[in-house]
């Protein structure tokens, strides 16, 4: 299945994310740190769904109270709702 996560609180604006049998296959962000959000996508790829998550839901950026990853966290958690 592929979806779009609108992000919020962060730089990166949304986030284009492909998951198959609950691996994830690809995850695109779009706006914030280029370089860093690419290599975020390239390790995730192949991991389950509940491992990006565990990895990745309680990561902050400076004061916020969240970060890029932590929304593909949060993205994955309104997957699973579905």
């Amino acid at each position: 299945m592929k979806f779009t996560y609108i992000t919020s609180g962060v730089c990166s604006r949304s986030i284009d994310i492909e998951v198959e049998d609950n691996i994830v296959k690809s995850v695109s962000f779009f706006g914030g740190c280029n370089g860093n959000l690419k290599g975020i996508g390239e390790l995730v790829k192949g991991m389950t769904v509940d491992e990006v998550i565990a990895r990745l839901e309680n990561i902050k950026c400076g004061p916020k109270n969240t970060s890029c990853p932590a929304q593909l966290a949060t993205a994955l958690k309104k997957y699973k709702q579905q």
